[in-house]
């Protein structure tokens, strides 16, 4: 019979993450008031560990330190430990990160802090091997060195600790600019992008490359601006050697984490959430900018990859799937050519092999990991065959490999629904519900605005995590603003009016809780959070956009929609406090730059009133979505919806003409010709911006 193994603290919990450390010999605690109230009456310092499901390396320190019962030891003799989920704790995670970045240098995951008591970090550090390696302390030697000067120079600890904590609260100062906001300002930051630029493999940098979906969404805007073809080359070339390299799934769909090398081979295998919702708004955006059926593929692929994997059965989407499975890294992804040819025959898979890059000797550590290297036309001309046969061959071969694929052991599943993740899947299949037709996208949305609306609101406040039937963890700034943002969308690809009263409900919560009377801006943590030693502000954009930059483009939206003057003052109040670091870093606020390039611009406004509540104005609302218009707003009622004409003001005075839908365009307060037809209404928008090259704006 097995002996059951002892279980901690954390076997309570509902966080995938803190489960994986529950049978530790570690004494974990998750954080709380218990961990808390044992270090002050023991006076131990604590030691904070933050990392999340899907972190390769974490689950190495688990494996080799907390599960090894002479470091659990020392652990829980000279500290109290406390193990938290940083998709659960974003707020802890960005205090605790900040601090260690600034003792160290550099930041990742497994997150290694010590704190005093009173919670304020003293020493830090990453990922610690579990003896002295390859320059690095082993972690025994750090717990025992950190154990001792606790004990030994409380004094040393005290000054260093105080230390920081002036170094973090000093980081949530910024100042109001009084200059113009430009267009100028949008063209250096193009300009700064793109020296950066990686014109052989695309993308940004060097290794390992991130696919910094933001900034290309900015790039793409500045083409649409200035009509600089070089911008468009920048974003067609990345998106497409991305999503032939490996960091894409070329037989499930969706984009892995990052890719590890310059040119898109080797990914780090983990799969987020907010990577496949970014991308597939970007690739859907390609697609409308240059009609290329290929961005339309892999932004289906990768939201129907989110459908089939990623979705619960009430209607939320989870957050990651592992890099691991079976404890290796790939291993769920990658392929021997043995494999594939005795899967695929040898015609089949000579083609494959040549099309996919699939050799005998790997392109990986011994295996094969997917990728495109040769057109369809060129292996038909190596191999003798016709285009026309190897497309044929490729599609069958990919069904084959992906069923086959299925029976493998596969990567562990975050299934926690974050709300903010959630709102940026929602925005992306809103939008593609309606630029590609697929009716299939929209009830996606709608089901899980129904989950949230229905699971993550108590007490007119939004909460941020739901796991096993349990929503827990006050909402964070970018929780409302994702959802915010999603509902917008929402509406506007459906003309629902209770998509958009939910998002203004949404947005003055955000306003009432977050916003900074003071200094203006958004405080990562509402006014009903818990107090902890910094309330951040959090305006970069990083993987996932900042809170402040969604929610500046939110409020614009809004303003554009209901004429609320306020929303767009504040919007204008985040620009100015940011003016100077978008100069300096304008990669780290791809999202802002883009809000403040639809607050520059002079939106079209675009007003569709249906003749009933029926659906019956989806061709005009597909003509509204057709091209690519980044600044555009779209409003859609019935001419007999009370309700929505009073919230919105561009639907006043508005009919349907002749018993038909129809659309009214107008921009900078200027309207054309009511169009009754589709045809009419998209020959309307392809008309140039009018001011959209002007040289400044105020603010």
């Amino acid at each position: 019979m097995t002996k059951q193994r002892r279980t901690n603290r954390l076997a309570g919990e509902t966080s995938p993450y803190l489960l994986q450390h529950k049978h530790n010999p570690v004494d974990w605690y998750p954080w709380g008031d218990e961990a808390i109230t044992r270090a002050r009456e023991d006076n131990k310092p604590i030691l904070l560990s933050i990392g999340y499901s899907a972190c390769h390396w974490c689950h190495v320190m688990e494996r080799e330190s907390f599960e090894n019962e002479e470091i659990a030891r020392l652990m829980n003799e000279n500290f109290v430990n406390i193990k938290v989920d940083r998709e659960e704790r974003p707020d802890l995670d960005q205090i605790y990160m900040n601090a260690v970045q600034m003792i160290t240098g550099h930041g990742g995951w497994p997150l290694t802090a010590f704190l005093t008591p009173e919670l304020v970090p003293f020493f830090g550090g990453t990922y610690f091997p579990p003896e002295d390696r390859h320059g690095m302390p082993g972690f025994p030697r750090v717990l025992v060195s950190i154990a001792e000067a606790y004990r030994t120079r409380p004094d040393d600890v005290t000054q260093s600790a105080w230390s920081i904590l002036s170094e973090l609260r000093k980081m949530n100062t910024a100042r109001e600019s009084n200059e113009i906001l430009s267009f100028e300002m949008l063209d250096a930051a193009f300009d700064g992008m793109k020296r950066n630029y990686d014109k052989t493999y695309g993308g940004f940098g060097r290794a390992p490359k991130f696919p910094a979906g933001m900034n290309l969404e900015f790039c793409l805007r500045h083409f649409h601006r200035t009509n600089d073809t070089e911008a468009l080359e920048i974003v067609t070339h990345t998106c497409h050697r991305m999503a032939e390299g490996g960091m894409y799934d070329q037989l499930g769909g969706g984009f892995h984490r990052y890719s590890t090398d310059a040119e898109w081979l080797a990914p780090h295998f983990e799969k987020m959430l907010y990577d496949n919702a970014l991308l597939s708004h970007l690739y859907l955006h390609v697609y409308q900018a240059t009609g290329d059926d290929f961005f339309r593929r892999i932004a289906e692929e990768t939201l129907d990859y989110i459908l089939r994997e990623m979705t619960d059965a009430n209607g939320g989407f989870y957050s990651t799937q592992d890099a691991d499975s079976e404890g290796v890294e790939g291993k769920f992804f990658v392929w021997s050519k043995t494999e594939v040819v005795d899967l695929l025959g040898a015609e089949d898979g000579r083609l494959f092999c040549d099309y996919y890059d699939v050799s005998e000797r790997g392109n990986w550590e011994d295996h094969n990991i997917l990728r495109v290297v040769k057109s369809s036309r060129d292996v038909a001309r190596d191999n003798g065959v016709t285009e026309e046969r190897v497309n044929e061959s490729l599609a069958r071969s990919r069904e084959i490999l992906f069923q086959a694929r299925e029976k493998r052991v596969k990567p562990g599943r975050d299934e926690k629904i974050l709300t903010a993740w959630n709102g940026l899947a929602l925005t992306s299949f809103s939008e593609a519900s309606i630029i590609l037709d697929r009716r299939d996208y929209r009830e996606a949305a709608e089901r899980n605005v129904a989950f949230l609306l229905e699971n993550m609101i108590q007490d007119d406040l939004l909460l941020h995590s739901y796991k096993d039937g349990r929503a827990r963890f006050n909402a964070y700034l970018d929780d409302y603003a994702n959802f915010a943002s999603g509902l917008i969308s929402l509406y506007e690809s459906t003309g629902v009016t209770r998509w958009l009263q939910a998002a203004i409900k949404i947005a003055n919560k955000m306003i009432e809780e977050f916003w900074d009377d003071a200094e203006g801006g958004f405080f990562y943590t509402g006014a009903s959070h818990e107090q902890l030693i910094v309330r951040t502000k959090d305006y970069f954009d990083n993987a996932t956009p900042s809170g402040n930059s969604v929610a500046a483009d939110a409020l614009l939206r809004l303003a554009a929609l209901t004429d609320n003057e306020d929303y767009r003052r504040r919007a204008v109040t985040i620009f100015r406090l940011l003016r100077a670091s978008l100069q300096r870093y304008p990669s780290a606020f791809g999202q802002l730059l883009s809000a403040l390039d639809f607050h520059l611009s002079t939106p079209k406004e675009i007003a569709i009133v249906r003749v009933s509540n029926a659906d019956d104005a989806r061709e005009m609302m597909r003509a509204a979505w057709q091209l690519y218009l980044p600044n555009k707003i779209v409003a859609c009622a019935a001419e007999t919806d009370a309700e929505a004409i009073k919230l919105i003001p561009l639907l006043r005075e508005r009919f349907a003409i002749d018993g038909r839908p129809t659309a009214y365009v107008c921009v900078n307060r200027s309207c054309q010709l009511p169009a009754r037809t589709a045809t009419e209404l998209a020959a309307q928008l392809s008309a140039r911006d009018d001011g959209a090259t002007d040289a400044s704006v105020s603010g």
